[in-house]
This record gives structure tokens, C-alpha cells and sequence, in this order.
């Protein structure tokens, strides 16, 4: 008989950003690190042969929370991995639920007749994942194993494991980040002990105790997905231009003049380096509820990704729907080869502070402009292959 734990990876960035992440190679959030300090907490004095992984980096970095402290190795298996989402690969839902809401109502309820191009189908996640459930069974008889994959992968190897096919998992339970599933392996046969365990974590660093989408009949509807459209600066200029002085006067207030021509020019400049992704509307369904700027040729030769301009409307502030831009300019800018986001904050500006060090921005020096010095602020976006 072998023993398996099988554990969803810690909290990255598709879930925090509100991106379809499958094969997509993500990065783990600050609050993931916190939730894999509570997975190793819980593991401690848990016996453990073996560990295996997912090959993506949000995987293998979890395993990390068992391997590390025993000194074992950590073995890697692409046939571990999430569903391979094909063209929806960093789309956010958002995007999917105003584009392709017929394809993204099969996906939830795991249909078979799911089909996206590039994507496997969900029968094809069953069959790999049984299969490599029952190969590990082979090659660890009489030991206890730590197997790291991914929600969707997970859920289907439970329902494969039921005997429940594509379309027959919708009253199976959603696994929270590094949740823990338990089931022993004898003879080719599989009995589940415990299913998405997440007792480890306080409500206070589970990803799924923010989030609605598993909580409703509705699915991912219940949440605030934004989806971004390319802001025309031809024709909606004087939009930029009241964004800008509505976030200038917020900070500064009438004191320091607003350049609104300046700022328009800039938003111009920027935007003839690629009139589809370096001004972005963030939309919230029909309503515009934010504005991102990027320039795409600031700092290039320093792998630096610089965001001149991050709004949100005033009505849609603090509803934690920010750090979506944030998720957008990240997807923008590494394919690009960008290690870093690069932005502006004026040191008084309390609220902005804050929600740049809750998401990992920190301070690297000031700008001394003509009229205020401002705040340089940093994150860290890149990695390299085999960190983990």
C-alpha cells in the first residue's frame, strides 16, 4: 500500500491576478510564501519518502515546504501539471466571461464537449492524472508520498478516481491553496481518506475565504472580473484627461497646477508604441472602471516595465479589483523580458503606499521631479528557470 498526500500549490498569481493560469508558468504571491510556511508547519512530524512535483515553477516552489527540511529530492513530472488551457492561456476571466461565456460555462462545469484551441479536454486530464497516480503507487510501494499539482488536475483525478466522468464533477468540493488531499493506493485500487484539507491555514491567508466564484451556482460570475480594452486616445482623450486630474487632485489637491496637455501628450506618446496594450481601460462588464498606462520603451535597457499612470474610478476603490492592473501590466511586460515594475507614488499618498507593499512593490529611491519628489516603487516580476 502507498500513502499519498496530494497538495494544490500555494497562492499565485493567476488566482490573484483573476488570470486562466493552466501551463502558464506563474510566479507564487507574498501571501502563497505565507500559506507554505503553514503547509510545512503542518507536515513537521508527518513521515514523508518521497515527493513529487508538477514541473511548473508555482508547483515545484510549494514542494519546497516538504522537500527542503528533509533533504530530500524533489522529483518533477509534466504529466503533474494543471489542464492545459491552449488560447486562454493569461486571459483573464474576465476577459473569457464577455468573449467566450458559452465555452467558459462548459469549462466550469467540466463538460465534455469543452473544447478550446491548444487545450486538452478534461478526459484527458483524468486519464493522466490516474495514470500517474497509480505509476507513483508503482515505483513507492510501502511509502508515504507528497504529490504537488494544481486545482483543476486535482479535481479531476478525485472524480476519475469516483468513477465520475467530464460533466459529472459539479458536487465535488473546491480545493483552497495548499490544501491537502489524503488516499491510499493498493493493488491498482485507490481510497480516498480526506479531500481539500485546508485546516493548516488561517482565514486570514486562504485564498478561497476572499474569493465567491465556489460559493455560488453562478460560478466565477461572482466575482469582480475585470477585462481590459485598448483606450482610443484619438477619440477619448478628454476621458485620460479627467482621469488624470480627478487622480491628480486626490493626492495634491489645487495647490501644485494640473498640466492636463502634458499628461494627454505623455498618454499619446505612450500609446503610438502600441495603440493596443499601452493604454488600457480596465472593464468592469459594460462599465469603465479604471485606466493603466504603460510606456514601453522607459527603462527597456534596465528590464525594467515602467507604469506612468494606475487608476481606478472612485466608486471602485478599495473593492480590491486594483490589483488586476496590476496582473495586466505583469503579462504585458514579461513576455517582454522585464524583471521589474517600475512606478511613481507620492510619499503622502497613504493609500497608494499601502497597496503597492501589500503586492510586493518596495521603495528603490526618489524622482525629484520639477514641481514633487515622488517615491520610486519596485516589483519584482521574473525568475529564472530552475529557481524554485
Amino acid at each position: 500500500m502507498t500513502r499519498f498526500y496530494i497538495i494544490r500549490h500555494a497562492e499565485a498569481e493567476g488566482n490573484l491576478y483573476r488570470r486562466v493560469h493552466g501551463w502558464y508558468d506563474s510566479l507564487i504571491t507574498d501571501n502563497g510564501y505565507r500559506q507554505i510556511a503553514a503547509l510545512a508547519g503542518r507536515f513537521q512530524d508527518v513521515p514523508i519518502d518521497a515527493v513529487y512535483s508538477s514541473d511548473l515553477f508555482r508547483t515545484r516552489t510549494t514542494a519546497g515546504a516538504i522537500w527542503k527540511p528533509r533533504a530530500l529530492a524533489l522529483h518533477t513530472r509534466s504529466d503533474l501539471r494543471e489542464i492545459g488551457v491552449g488560447a486562454w492561456e493569461d486571459r483573464t476571466w474576465g476577459d473569457l466571461e464577455r468573449h467566450d461565456a458559452q465555452e467558459l460555462l462548459r469549462f466550469n462545469h467540466s463538460a465534455p464537449e469543452f473544447r478550446v484551441e491548444g487545450a486538452e479536454t478534461f478526459d484527458q486530464v483524468q486519464t493522466r492524472m490516474k495514470r500517474a497516480l497509480l505509476d507513483l503507487a508503482r515505483l513507492h510501494p510501502e511509502q508515504t508520498v507528497a504529490v504537488f499539482s494544481h486545482g483543476t488536475a486535482i479535481r479531476c483525478l478525485q472524480g476519475a478516481l469516483r468513477g465520475l466522468g467530464p460533466g459529472e464533477m459539479d458536487a465535488l468540493g473546491h480545493s483552497d491553496n495548499t490544501a491537502v488531499t489524503c488516499l491510499e493506493v493498493e493493488d491498482g485500487q485507490a481510497r480516498i481518506l480526506f479531500e481539500n484539507d485546508n485546516s493548516h491555514l488561517p482565514e486570514e491567508i486562504s485564498t478561497l475565504a476572499r474569493q465567491k466564484w465556489w460559493k455560488e451556482q453562478g460560478g466565477r460570475a461572482a466575482d469582480a472580473n475585470l477585462w481590459f480594452r485598448p483606450l482610443d486616445m484619438q477619440n477619448e482623450a478628454a476621458w485620460y484627461r479627467a482621469a488624470r486630474q480627478d487622480a491628480w487632485l486626490d493626492i495634491h489637491g489645487p495647490r501644485i497646477p494640473f498640466d492636463g496637455e502634458g499628461f494627454v501628450n505623455d498618454a499619446l506618446r505612450c500609446w503610438r508604441q502600441d495603440p493596443a496594450q499601452a493604454v488600457v481601460c480596465a472593464m468592469r462588464g459594460d462599465e469603465t472602471v479604471g485606466v493603466l498606462q504603460l510606456d514601453l520603451e522607459r527603462h527597456a535597457g534596465q528590464d525594467v516595465g515602467y507604469i506612468p499612470f494606475v487608476y481606478m474610478t472612485p466608486q471602485h476603490r478599495k473593492q480590491g479589483l486594483g490589483v488586476q492592473l496590476i496582473g495586466q501590466a505583469v503579462s504585458v511586460y514579461r513576455p517582454l523580458g522585464r524583471r521589474y515594475l517600475r512606478l511613481r507614488c507620492a510619499p503622502d499618498n497613504a493609500v497608494a503606499q499601502r497597496f503597492y507593499r501589500k503586492y510586493g512593490f518596495i521603495k528603490v529611491g526618489e524622482d525629484k521631479g520639477a514641481r514633487i519628489t515622488l517615491d520610486l516603487l519596485e516589483k519584482y516580476i521574473g525568475y529564472e528557470p530552475n529557481q524554485a
